[in-house]
């Protein structure tokens, strides 16, 4: 069950990037809407509604969630740039995917707003100095990080969610 929750693995941060490598991973972000685009494009529209494990959250949850998370994410970033040490909000992830929103809006509203979302990000992080990435915030769940690991921690969250949508259905686990 754990690589149809984690097909990627679970999250594992490297200390201490390059200027290079975080740049290639920035340049990473514009890949996820596409990609996620193009595996949505592929599905039948009765397939958003289908878990991708058992127990586990429709893709129209996924998408919801990937949109949510990313504006927290964001947020918490910015927060990090302009306080010193703050203290990140957390939520219920699996309340919010209860919400009458994740049930009634479509999939598309998420994807505008992560597209948007994103472009906004982009534009952060590539005007961010390398001192910048060592600022740091604190979670209840993994205490104090630098942005450089948050921002790993945020590609690695699109992609293990992209991963969960595309292996459930190549697999036909349905």
């Amino acid at each position: 069950m754990d690589h149809i929750r984690f097909p990627i693995g679970q999250f594992k941060p490297v200390i201490n990037r390059t200027d290079e490598e975080r740049v290639f991973l920035i340049t990473r972000i514009p890949e996820i809407i596409k990609t996620l685009r193009m595996i949505l494009s592929d599905l039948e529209p009765a397939q958003i509604n289908i878990p991708y494990r058992q127990d586990g959250w429709t893709v129209k949850q996924i998408v919801h969630h990937l949109a949510d998370n990313d504006m927290n994410a964001y947020l918490r970033f910015k927060r990090a740039l302009t306080e010193e040490g703050p203290m990140a909000n957390s939520y219920r992830e699996d309340l919010w995917a209860e919400l009458s929103d994740y049930k009634n809006i479509p999939i598309e509203d998420s994807l505008l707003l992560i597209e948007i979302l994103h472009r906004r990000f982009l534009i952060l992080l590539n005007h961010s100095r390398t001192e910048d990435f060592r600022r740091t915030l604190k979670t209840q769940a993994l205490g104090e990080v630098t942005l450089d690991i948050a921002l790993q921690r945020f590609i690695w969250h699109n992609e293990h969610h992209i991963a969960q949508i595309q292996s459930s259905f190549k697999t036909n686990e349905y």
